[in-house]
């Protein structure tokens, strides 16, 4: 309910705006530069690690697209030989300390997308409260992992990295980015001048700055799979006919939506807020015959899954020289290391 009115308030630019959120979010900036200044000075300590690590993040509230894009690079940096391991706060998580994340792990414990890292990575997956902790438990049971992606964690300046990259949303509203609470910027956007590179499903959201090398991305997926039995896979012609609900419980529902309508379906549409905790009440009450979710939702719905249940996965295509930059500064900074 609050999110929603101080979303309200960016849009309508009401008193609310001006009187409370403005001034709150010149607080906000004064913080976020004192507590970067005090990195820089060591004030507040970093840590490496004894591998690269590679961070994804983004510098706005809300779903960006970071899982597709962790998950993408953890396939390609195993098929240039490395082992990938991904460490996480396990964002809607209760656990503090370093813990392991298996096919298994409660989403309600270790964070959704954690859970649904672990399941199609097949990676060592770690989360916690402190990315420096968890990085170095993560090590010491898996010595074999020779580099880390951390997720969503640009802001998390303790542990150093090799690799920063920012994945953004092309619809941004450009009148809408200032610092939180009065937008949804978690850092000013003059921040995107110092990282590696930019993911973004289209044009970058904003051009007055001198960002750095952009690689467009898109999420692919058409083959669904049911929740029941993930063995049993449809295609849309198989949703012929039928009422249809699709839902989502992630940062844009929108975009899954309109995924589903451009491949062809028909359907009305539910949506949660990020990182929703379903019940089994919350489909039990959707009359229909097909009730189509993100693999982000079905994670936390697979417990009460029923046969009508169908999950359709979506997989990043990324431009092919993002992978070449990164190992290119992996490298450098090995021998800059030396």
């Amino acid at each position: 309910m609050l999110t929603e009115l101080i979303q309200a308030a960016w849009r309508r630019k009401n008193a609310l705006y001006y009187l409370v959120l403005i001034p709150l979010s010149w607080l906000f900036s004064a913080i976020v530069y004192i507590r970067k200044f005090a990195y820089q000075l060591g004030i507040l300590k970093s840590y490496s690690m004894p591998v690269p690590v590679i961070v994804v993040g983004n510098i706005t509230v809300g779903g960006n697209g970071k899982t597709p894009v962790v998950m993408w690079l953890v396939e390609q940096l195993r098929n240039h030989g490395y082992q990938p391991a991904v460490v996480s706060r396990g964002y809607g998580g209760t656990v503090k300390l370093p813990t392991s994340v298996g096919v298994h792990s409660n989403a309600g414990e270790v964070g959704d997308e954690p859970v649904l890292i672990a399941s199609r990575c097949v990676c060592p997956v770690w989360v916690g409260a402190n990315r420096v902790s968890v990085a170095t438990e993560l090590l010491k049971a898996h010595p074999d992992c020779n580099i880390i992606i951390s997720d969503d964690g640009l802001q998390h300046y303790s542990l150093r990295r090799d690799v920063e990259i920012v994945v953004t949303q092309p619809e941004q509203r450009t009148d809408m980015l200032r610092l939180l609470p009065a937008g949804p910027l978690r850092e000013p956007l003059t921040r995107l001048n110092t990282v590696d590179a930019i993911v973004s499903n289209g044009e970058i959201f904003n051009r007055e700055y001198s960002i750095p090398t952009a690689f467009e991305m898109q999420l692919i997926g058409e083959q669904f799979y049911n929740l029941l039995d993930n063995n049993i896979k449809a295609s849309v012609a198989d949703f012929k006919h039928k009422n249809i609900k699709a839902i989502a419980g992630i940062g844009k529902p929108a975009r899954f939506f309109e995924h589903l309508s451009k491949l062809g379906l028909t359907f009305t549409s539910t949506s949660f807020d990020d990182h929703h905790a379903y019940t089994a009440q919350d489909l039990a009450r959707m009359e229909c015959d097909v009730i189509i979710m993100t693999e982000k939702d079905a994670v936390k719905c697979k417990a009460f899954a029923q046969p009508h249940h169908w999950v359709l996965p979506v997989q990043a295509s990324i431009d092919a020289g993002l992978i070449p930059l990164i190992l290119n500064k992996i490298g450098l900074n090995k021998l800059a290391k030396r």
